[in-house]
C-alpha cells in the first residue's frame, strides 16, 4: 500500500573514497539537475559523519567499505512510482550531462546498494 500522496523513493548506500568528497559532491549536483528535469522532487546526498561499525552488520559492512572510504546515504524522491518509471524509460544515461561522468564516477558502483520504496510514513 502506498502512502496517500503516492510518493516514491529510490534509496542508495555506497562507499566513496574520502579524498574524492568534492568530486562526488559535484557529480551529485550535476545529476540532481538531470533527475529533477525528469520529474524527481528532490535528490539528497548525505556524507557519513557518525556511522558506527556494528558487531553483526552496519552500513560499513553492507558496502564493504575500505578504510580510506566514507559511506554515503542518498535518496531521490519522486511524486509516484509511475513518475520514476517514466523517467527511467527516458534513458537519462544518454544525456550528455550523464555521459560527462562516464568512467569518472568517484565510487565503486559494484558495491552500491539501491532499491525503490513506497513511502509508508512521512511525518
Amino acid at each position: 500500500m502506498s502512502h496517500k500522496n503516492g510518493t516514491y523513493v529510490d534509496g542508495f548506500l555506497l562507499p566513496v573514497p574520502t579524498a574524492d568528497k568534492e568530486t562526488y559532491r559535484r557529480m551529485a549536483e550535476d545529476v540532481a539537475v538531470l533527475f529533477k528535469e525528469h520529474g524527481a522532487l528532490s535528490l539528497v546526498e548525505c556524507w557519513g559523519d557518525d556511522v558506527p561499525e556494528g558487531k553483526l552488520n552496519s552500513f560499513h559492512t553492507a558496502v564493504l567499505r575500505k578504510p580510506e572510504e566514507t559511506v554515503v546515504f542518498a535518496w531521490i524522491t519522486w511524486p509516484s512510482k509511475a513518475a520514476r518509471d517514466d523517467a527511467m524509460k527516458k534513458n537519462m544515461m544518454d544525456d550528455p550531462r550523464m555521459k560527462a561522468w562516464e568512467g569518472k564516477v568517484p565510487f565503486d558502483g559494484k558495491r552500491m546498494i539501491f532499491g525503490g520504496f513506497d513511502v509508508l510514513v512521512d511525518a
